[in-house]
């Protein structure tokens, strides 16, 4: 018996492909592909056959699988080995970036080793920067024992063959080198899936992005040229999601994922801080809400401020959110139509005895007539400038400033690029690859509609335009709007240590001494950062 995986290799190792949506009829083709015989016949192979000697062909088929795509990958980049002068092959360009060992031929059933694929060296600047970064803050992790924590960066790159042709397709396709990109669009095609694993969910949600960034990078013209696969997202971002799906979606996110649900936490332990601070007598609170919470931040800021030692819980607390910072809006900023998280939290409050007013501003410029004589202000910037262009965010920091906020909080992703586009694709791809692979850990590898929704959210981000900075450029534009950096208190960091335990275990924090942000991880390598400012004192 034998199996010819070179012939059927692309239609068997993934889902159902972005071609294959395109074109049923192909799907159709390769389910019906005469290997139905052995899913009835497991049972009888297993009784008398020993899979893992006999049938090693058939044992662990993820990782024929992934033996199967890291061939294919290694063809695709490695360029001819003797090229005949008449022959113009679109892989004549090899991406400087990649390595290609040899890979030994995937019709070796008996082989039990796993074949890795090639590897992608690390050769942008802000991915040095980034690996550096996790090295220093590597001590005071807070996640879960017995997680794969670590190596982020080195340990699963092997693995990791979306990147492997997304990055060099995105540096093809602003070099103008058309063929070489019609190439690795074709292959990207063959592979990518919105319904497979983190891989074929990162090409999928990459392929779609150089689809859109191909016109604007080599002219219309040109981009005519090229057949791009058509690979859309068959679920729709945040703004057209039905509002019950949304709002379950948000609410199941923070609990199975610390991505934004730490950040709050933070957030909110600093606010009580704020509230408690000052006066002799118990003063207003007011938030000004710029982030992308929806409404899931505010119950436990509210029940923790009924909590305050020695009757400190504020006699009214005013929420302000605010509306767009930037054009388009930052991902997991907007929200559907008929979307209203005011009633439940008013209800809510009303429960515990506070007193909530809710306002919305259309822009930071109308929060002046929401302020009042003596309150609290707080500010709260999380998730929403990073996708600001630079003047955009000077801007917005300005107006900040301009409340004189007692406290403004600043959570942000933790993606300083090199400035070249083909750079910041590479930085938000890594980004993306970070949230696909916790949100699959955090759900279990289980697929659903709330997966889906937050997955195709967080796939728009791949495609900004801005450029992204990490947390010591964020320093300095906070420093240049007229802030200095604030620390959190020692509980409020060990209670968000204590909160990350209860999420997967590649998950890990790290405080940066006295006056500094927290940083989170996954596996060792910057998701974002919370930071605590305060005005700085003039003179």
């Amino acid at each position: 018996m034998s199996m010819h995986i070179s012939s059927c290799k692309l239609a068997c190792m993934k889902p159902i492909s972005c071609h294959e949506q395109e074109h049923p009829e192909l799907a159709a083709s390769t389910s019906n592909n005469g290997f139905d015989w052995l899913e009835d016949s497991i049972s009888f192979l297993t009784e008398d056959v020993d899979i893992a000697g006999g049938y090693g062909w058939w044992s662990n088929p993820a990782e024929v699988q992934q033996d199967d795509i890291g061939s294919v990958v290694a063809q695709t980049l490695s360029p001819p080995a003797a090229p005949l002068p008449t022959t113009s092959s679109p892989l004549a360009h090899a991406s400087p970036s990649i390595a290609s060992p040899a890979v030994s031929s995937p019709s070796e059933p008996s082989s039990n080793k796993k074949r890795k694929s090639p590897a992608n060296k690390a050769s942008s600047h802000s991915g040095s920067n980034q690996h550096r970064r996790a090295e220093q803050d590597r001590p005071g992790g807070g996640g879960k024992k017995g997680g794969s924590k670590g190596g982020g960066a080195g340990s699963d790159r092997d693995m990791r063959w979306a990147e492997q042709l997304l990055n060099p397709c995105a540096a093809a396709v602003e070099s103008g080198n058309l063929s070489r990109a019609q190439h690795l669009l074709y292959v990207l095609g063959e592979l990518a899936s919105f319904s497979g694993d983190a891989n074929h969910r990162l090409a999928a949600h990459g392929l779609n992005a150089l689809g859109r960034r191909l016109p604007a990078a080599v002219g219309p013209a040109a981009a005519a040229s090229v057949r791009v696969p058509s690979c859309e997202c068959p679920t729709p971002v945040f703004a057209g999601a039905e509002p019950r799906l949304f709002r379950a979606s948000l609410i199941k996110f923070h609990e199975v994922s610390p991505w934004f649900a730490l950040p709050n936490a933070l957030a909110n332990a600093a606010i009580g801080q704020a509230a408690a601070r000052g006066a002799a007598e118990p003063r207003p609170l007011h938030v000004v809400d710029l982030g992308v919470s929806h409404g899931v931040q505010w119950p436990t800021l509210l029940e923790s401020l009924t909590r305050l030692p020695g009757g400190r819980a504020p006699p009214s607390v005013r929420l302000t959110v605010a509306g767009p910072t930037a054009t388009p809006p930052a991902p997991f900023s907007a929200s559907p139509p008929g979307y209203d998280f005011s009633p439940h939290l008013l209800r809510y409050a009303k429960s515990i005895n506070l007193q909530l007013a809710i306002s919305r501003a259309g822009s930071l410029d109308s929060v002046h007539g929401f302020a009042a004589p003596g309150e609290a202000l707080v500010v709260c910037l999380q998730f929403r400038l990073g996708h600001a262009t630079a003047d955009e965010r000077a801007d917005i920091l300005n107006k900040v400033r301009g409340l004189n906020p007692e406290l403004v909080v600043l959570s942000e992703l933790d993606a300083g690029g090199d400035g070249t586009t083909a750079g910041e694709f590479t930085t938000r791809l890594e980004l993306l690859w970070r949230f696909l692979e916790s949100t699959s850990a955090a759900f279990k590898g289980r697929d659903g509609e709330e997966r889906r929704l937050l997955e195709a959210e967080a796939g728009t981000s791949v495609a900004a335009d801005a450029a992204g900075e990490g947390r010591d450029a964020w320093r300095e534009r906070m420093a240049a709007a007229g802030f200095e950096e604030a620390a959190f208190g020692d509980e409020a960091v060990e209670s968000a240590k204590s909160l990350l335990r209860k999420y997967d275990g590649g998950w890990e924090m790290s405080a940066s001494g006295a006056a500094g942000p927290v940083a989170l991880r996954w596996k060792g390598q910057p998701v974002s950062f919370c930071s605590l400012w305060r005005p700085a004192c003039s003179g």
